[in-house]
């Protein structure tokens, strides 16, 4: 850790808001394949994964992924080697993930959303020896992408398998025969291979080259320790207060990191029973909240809402559940009124991103996140007791509680850089800590808020403009279900403020009234002199709206509305 000296945020106010569970210090030890063998050896018979009508115990996967790993390892695989994984919420993933760990290997999950240029970038520059995928990708076009590629081992999975139930709503697709050049990783799972010896994950080898969203640019691989996935596992079994053997549904993608550690890597970590869907469909969703009655999830914003706005959905669909968290977007105050009148349960907020390995601040479990007055923010949490968090001025200088400035982070859930970025790493990451590219501000009593990412600022003639503060305004609305607000290029103001928005089922509103509502609301400088409605606002596979596909819009549609 690496505090300024004499800094006003070493005190960690926070530690005021956490109760004693969440005070103490963990000693997280190993990794998850330790917490899967042991798990394996204390509750055999217990579920570890939930398919619709499938089962798996931790017996079962825990010799299931032993095979994984014997399999990757006759192939050739070395520790150290890395293995991309293209796959969605399934058994097949987990399967894949901890074979790969058993063998030695660093996992790099890749967004099954991907296009193939996409995935080369990743294969190339993660240097991938071993792929695993769907075997609608490998015959669409991973097969010509992989042939480009380092790749030299190949396995295909039907995600279909494993489970009958075959719901036409996520599992539309047909079983495909076994490719020639890949193995079939269920096969492989079931034949029985010994897993490797001493190959076993020391917690500073790297898990993970987790590849950012690229909402700003081209991905880079953050550099995921086991000790840092362990450190935010044990962190979130000691502090959210389940019950024994929690029930997870895993609505956050797996693939992104908020899926990976506080879904996959708690729940294991946590020997409870990880309830998986395919991808995220909301009515699907609604029947598994009701079949397995879950008491943990957390998901984006967006998924909430589209959650609440499903004409099947019930206060019962949400009551087994002891905390529901939502990160990965924005989460707007509004919502969190709506969702709680509508459905009963508080949402709580939380921030982290990729190179802290998910969240860094959270709302605890007996708190609800304060709105600061002024800007109408919500706070996203308050960090953990061996986490500091700073705000610091563009030349590096603390800032006093209240002021915004750039968030930057130090603490055990880190990363230690960018793969084989070293200018990348020496700029995000000086003296070990990660300036994250946000704007926002820390109270006296240590609860954080997060105004928005640096370069999104919207600059209107001279005056700076932040997305969500006007997001946050739309979002009271009761029209809107979607809202992103960029900065485009403007002749007179140099940039102005436009709005997107997708609108709840069945509600109607024009573009000007829109705007008149926020500007009755917001400064003259702050309100959309633009807004545009659209069906759907564009996302990012975890359910983060893309301001940047916004930006590259062609204006001057018959929706749009201007204003000068």
């Amino acid at each position: 850790m690496s505090a300024a000296p004499a800094s006003r945020y070493a005190a960690r106010p926070w530690l005021d808001l956490l109760d004693d569970a969440q005070r103490a210090p963990v000693h997280p030890a190993g990794s998850l394949v330790h917490a899967l063998r042991r798990s394996a050896a204390e509750a055999p018979d217990r579920a570890f994964l939930a398919y619709f009508d499938a089962r798996l115990t931790y017996r079962e996967t825990d010799e299931l992924s032993d095979s994984v790993a014997g399999h990757l390892a006759a192939r050739g695989l070395r520790p150290g080697e890395r293995v991309a994984v293209l796959l969605q919420n399934s058994p097949h993933f987990v399967l894949a993930v901890l074979g790969a760990w058993k063998a030695g290997a660093v996992v790099v999950p890749v967004n099954p959303m991907y296009k193939s240029a996409e995935v080369a970038h990743v294969l190339a520059d993660g240097e991938v020896a071993a792929l695993i995928c769907s075997d609608r990708a490998w015959e669409s076009y991973l097969r010509e992408t992989a042939a480009g590629s380092p790749v030299r081992i190949a396995l295909t999975a039907s995600e279909r398998d494993l489970q009958t139930r075959d719901d036409a709503r996520v599992l539309a697709f047909e079983r495909l025969p076994r490719a020639a050049d890949a193995d079939d990783l269920v096969a492989v799972a079931r034949a029985g291979h010994p897993a490797p010896e001493g190959r076993d994950p020391a917690p500073h080898d790297i898990a993970l080259i987790s590849y950012t969203s690229g909402t700003s640019g081209t991905p880079k691989g953050a550099t995921n320790t086991h000790g840092n996935i362990m450190y935010n596992a044990e962190r979130q079994r000691t502090g959210l207060g389940l019950p024994e053997a929690p029930v997870y549904f895993a609505l956050a993608p797996l693939f992104h990191i908020t899926g990976m550690v506080c879904q996959f890597g708690a729940c294991l970590n946590s020997a409870g029973t990880l309830v998986l869907a395919y991808r995220f469909e909301p009515g699907v969703v609604l029947e598994a909240f009701a079949e397995h009655r879950p008491h943990y999830t957390v998901g984006p914003s967006t998924a909430f809402m589209a959650l609440a706005a499903h004409p099947d959905v019930t206060p019962d669909h949400f009551a087994s559940f002891a905390v529901i968290s939502s990160g990965g977007a924005p989460l707007p105050p509004a919502l969190v009124e709506k969702f709680r009148a509508g459905f009963g349960p508080y949402l709580r907020n939380g921030y982290g991103l990729t190179e802290c390995t998910a969240p860094c601040a959270s709302v605890p479990p007996g708190r609800e996140a304060p709105v600061d007055p002024v800007s109408g923010t919500l706070a996203v949490g308050v960090p953990g007791p061996d986490t500091v968090v700073r705000i610091v001025d563009d030349e590096g200088r603390e800032l006093p509680f209240g002021e915004p400035g750039e968030i930057v982070v130090s603490g055990p859930q880190v990363v230690p850089g960018y793969w084989r970025r070293p200018d990348a790493t020496a700029e995000t990451f000086p003296d070990g800590e990660l300036r994250t590219g946000d704007i926002g501000f820390m109270d006296e009593r240590g609860w954080l808020y997060v105004v928005d990412r640096k370069k999104d600022m919207i600059n209107a003639s001279g005056f700076k403009v932040w997305p969500r503060e006007v997001e946050d305004v739309l979002y009271t609305h009761p029209a809107v279900r979607e809202a992103a607000v960029v900065g485009v290029p403007d002749g007179y103001r140099g940039e102005t403020v436009r709005a997107y928005i997708s609108l709840r089922p069945d509600a109607r509103v024009a573009p000007e009234e829109l705007a008149a509502y926020c500007k009755e609301r917001l400064a003259a400088y702050k309100y959309p002199r633009q807004v545009e409605i659209l069906p759907e606002l564009p996302k990012t596979a975890s359910g983060k709206i893309l301001r940047r596909e916004l930006r590259s819009r062609t204006r001057g549609t018959p929706r749009e509305q201007q204003d000068r």
